[in-house]
């Protein structure tokens, strides 16, 4: 199978759900679709949401929520359809 992967667009702190108390973006084994989001980067309480540009089935989660990211880093691994 053809994977793609998501990378970080910008530095920032990665985070997988919108809020604390929410549900994550995604998870592994889920379905995204093109344009769906995936997550978002905050850079000095501005943030961008991350969205998938392809369509597949999430292989892998490669950052942790939280985590301080740098450009290009790796997000997401997609299977794609």
């Amino acid at each position: 199978m053809t994977k793609t992967t998501i990378k970080a667009p910008m530095p920032g702190v990665f985070y997988r759900r919108p809020d604390p108390d929410d549900p994550v973006f995604v998870e592994e084994g889920d379905h995204v679709e093109e344009g769906d989001v995936i997550g978002v980067v905050g850079v000095m309480k501005s943030f961008q949401d991350i969205k998938a540009d392809a369509s597949g089935t999430v292989s892998k989660i490669l950052a942790e929520n939280e985590a301080a990211i740098e450009a290009g880093d790796d997000l997401v691994e997609i299977e794609l359809d």
